[in-house]
C-alpha cells in the first residue's frame, strides 16, 4: 500500500458526551475522534450508512485512509472500532493521524492460499487447523500489506507452518518474532473419530 486507496468523508462536531452521541446516532451518525501526529485530538462525526459500507471492507483496517473532514484531507489509519454488544450497530470510532514512513504497528488478516487442495488435506485426509486469523507487524506508513499470504499446498498430515516461516514484504516485521514468540499460524491434523477409523480400516484391509 503506497499511498491512501480508501476515502471516507467526516465532518467535526462540538457537542460531546453521551447524550449527545446518542442523538447523533438516532440521527444517522457515528462520533469518531482523529487524533496524533502532535496535533489536538478532534471530534468528529461520519454518515453511519456510508461509514458501515465503508468499514464492511476488511482492508480498510490495515490500510491508510483519506479522510476528507470538511473539505481538508488528512492521512489516517483505523486504531479502535467500537461496536453494539449484540446489534451490527458501529458505536464510535478512532483515528490516528499518520504521515509517509512513519514506523507503525497494527494488526492485518491472514490469508491462507491452497486450503483445500493441501496435500495433508486431499491427500492425507488431514483436518486444517488456523491458529491464526491475523497478526501484528510493524511497518512504515507507505509499505502497509493490505494481508498476509501464507501457501499451504505443500503441508502434510502433522506438519504446521510458524511465524518464522511467513515470507513478508520488504520492511515489514512480525513484532511477536522480536519477543521470541514463534506463534504457529496453521497445521494440518490427523483425523479423529468415524473417519480415521474408516481410513485405518482401509489401510488394514490392504
Amino acid at each position: 500500500m503506497t499511498e491512501a486507496n480508501f476515502v471516507l468523508a467526516a465532518q467535526t462536531r462540538s457537542e460531546e458526551g453521551r447524550r449527545a452521541s446518542r442523538r447523533m446516532r438516532r440521527s444517522g451518525r457515528i462520533p469518531a475522534v482523529v487524533y496524533g501526529d502532535g496535533k489536538p485530538a478532534q471530534s468528529i462525526s461520519l454518515d453511519m450508512f456510508a461509514a458501515q459500507k465503508f468499514l464492511a471492507n476488511e482492508q480498510v483496517f490495515s490500510s491508510v485512509i483519506s479522510l476528507n473532514l470538511d473539505g481538508v484531507q488528512e492521512s489516517v489509519l483505523i486504531r479502535d472500532l467500537q461496536m453494539h454488544p449484540y446489534k451490527a450497530q458501529i458505536l464510535h470510532v478512532d483515528f490516528m493521524r499518520v504521515h509517509q514512513g512513519e514506523l507503525v504497528t497494527l494488526n492485518v488478516p491472514i490469508h491462507l492460499l491452497n486450503e483445500h487442495s493441501a496435500v495433508g488435506v486431499k491427500m492425507g485426509g488431514g483436518l486444517l487447523h488456523r491458529a491464526l486469523t491475523e497478526v501484528e507487524i510493524q511497518a512504515p506508513v507507505g509499505n502497509l500489506p493490505d494481508a498476509i499470504e501464507v501457501d499451504v499446498a505443500a503441508l502434510q498430515v502433522g506438519e504446521s507452518i510458524h511465524l518464522s516461516d511467513l515470507q513478508v514484504p520488504a520492511g515489514v516485521v512480525l513484532t511477536a518474532l522480536k519477543h521470541g514468540d514463534d506463534k504457529e499460524v496453521v497445521s494440518i491434523h490427523a483425523p479423529h473419530g468415524p473417519a480415521a477409523d474408516e481410513a485405518e480400516g482401509g489401510a488394514a484391509a490392504e
